[in-house]
């Protein structure tokens, strides 16, 4: 797996946010991805050093739309710090 396929998408939320003070960002990875891959992707593509990896799992939801029914799909999210001399990612540039 190519490191643009692991990481799919950065996760902006408030909480996620407030984890950026402490160096800890979010993504959305790949499902089949673990966290070597995404440690060694992170680095590669955002030129910094990963201390640590922590990994969750999200079952997908079961949604209708009128009388058809199904579920949506299931995503994995990856929460990578920082080491302390590591520069910082900028998401959005100013």
């Amino acid at each position: 797996m190519d490191a643009r396929d692991i990481i799919k998408r950065p996760v902006i939320t408030e909480r996620s946010s407030d984890l950026m003070g402490e160096k800890k960002y979010t993504f959305e990875v790949d499902t089949r991805a673990n966290k070597t891959q995404v440690k060694d992707a992170i680095e590669s593509i955002f030129d910094v050093k990963v201390e640590k990896v922590n990994i969750m799992n999200y079952k997908g939801k079961f949604k209708r739309m009128g009388k058809f029914g199904g579920y949506t799909n299931k995503r994995r999210k990856a929460i990578v710090k920082l080491t302390e001399d590591s520069k910082e990612i900028e998401f959005f540039e100013v």
